[in-house]
C-alpha cells in the first residue's frame, strides 16, 4: 500500500461514471474549492483525466492542472507561486524543490517513461536507423538541457555513442545537428508535426494517437535508452492539502495506474495493474 492514506480510489475505467469512494461520499455539499497542480507537460493527457475524475467524486472541487517544463514550475513555485502538487519528470528537480524547502514531506514515485525518435510522416530527410541522425543537414530538435527530456536526450546520445554499430563520435554529430532546443517537450513534439524539425526525442507517452497520425516512431535500444522517472509530492504552501493528498492517493491507486499506462507511461511496479 502506498504511503498515503487511501482517499481517493476510483473506477476510472469509464470516466462518465462519479467516483464512489468512502473518503468523498457525502462532500456534494462540500464548499468551493480549487486544488492547483503543477504537472510536467508531458503528463497532460494523463493528468487532465485524474483531475476530472476527482472533480467527479468531490462536488464543489476544481482541480486545476498547470504544465510545463519541470524547470519552470520549480521556477514559478520559487518566485512565490501558489501550488498545492508538484508532479516532476525527473528526480533532479525534485531533489532541487525539496532543498529549496518547497516540498511538504517525501516525493513518491508514480511513474516511468522512456525516450523514442519521432520524425515527420513524410519523413524529408529520409532517415531509415537511428544512425542516420548523425549524418549532415539533419535537422533535430530537443529540449534544453534544463528541461529533463532534454538531459535524457543528450545521455541517449551519448548511450549511442558507446552501443554498437554506432561510430564514436555520434553524440557529437548529432547535437552539431540540434537546429532548436525548446523549454519543454510538447514544443519538440510540435516541431515535428509542424514539419520544422527531421527528427526529435520525445517521451513515448508524448506519441499519442492524435500525434501518431503526422509522425513515424523508432525506438531506442533498451541498452542506450533512459528511464525516466516521475515523484510526485506535496508542496509545504498549498491551500488545498486534503484535496492535494487525494490527488495524489488517485494517482498512486490501482486506478490511476491505469489511467497512466493507458496514456503511455509505465506504471510503477508496485500499483501496476
Amino acid at each position: 500500500m502506498n504511503r498515503f492514506s487511501a482517499c481517493a480510489v476510483v473506477g476510472l475505467g469509464l470516466l462518465a461514471a462519479p467516483f464512489a469512494t468512502p473518503s468523498t461520499a457525502g462532500t456534494a455539499s462540500a464548499a468551493k474549492q480549487t486544488l492547483q497542480v503543477f504537472a510536467a507537460a508531458s503528463l497532460s493527457e494523463a493528468f487532465r483525466e485524474l483531475a476530472h475524475g476527482l472533480e467527479a467524486a468531490r462536488p464543489g472541487l476544481t482541480v486545476r492542472i498547470s504544465l510545463a517544463g519541470t524547470q519552470q514550475l520549480v521556477a514559478q513555485l520559487e518566485q512565490g507561486a501558489v501550488a498545492d502538487v508538484l508532479a516532476s519528470a525527473d528526480e533532479r528537480w525534485m531533489s532541487y524543490a525539496k532543498a529549496q524547502g518547497l516540498v511538504s514531506g517525501e516525493p513518491v514515485t508514480f511513474a516511468r517513461n522512456r525516450l523514442v525518435v519521432i520524425v515527420p510522416k513524410s519523413n524529408p530527410a529520409r532517415i531509415g536507423k537511428l544512425q542516420d541522425l548523425s549524418r549532415g543537414g539533419v535537422k533535430i530538435v530537443i529540449a534544453s538541457d534544463a528541461v529533463p527530456v532534454g538531459h535524457y536526450s543528450r545521455t541517449v546520445f551519448r548511450n549511442l555513442s558507446r552501443a554498437e554499430g554506432f561510430p564514436s563520435d555520434f553524440a557529437t554529430r548529432a547535437l552539431r545537428n540540434v537546429v532548436s532546443e525548446e523549454e519543454n517537450v510538447k514544443s519538440v513534439v510540435s516541431k515535428v508535426q509542424l514539419g520544422e524539425a527531421d527528427a526529435a526525442l520525445v517521451y513515448r507517452s508524448d506519441v499519442t494517437p492524435a500525434v501518431a497520425r503526422y509522425v513515424r516512431l523508432f525506438e531506442i535500444p533498451d541498452s542506450a535508452n533512459v528511464i525516466a522517472s516521475y515523484p510526485i509530492a506535496l508542496l509545504k504552501d498549498g491551500p488545498a492539502h486534503d484535496a492535494a493528498k487525494a490527488f495524489i492517493d488517485l494517482v498512486l491507486s490501482a486506478d490511476g495506474q491505469r489511467v497512466l499506462e493507458r496514456r503511455g507511461l509505465m506504471p510503477v511496479a508496485a500499483n501496476a495493474p
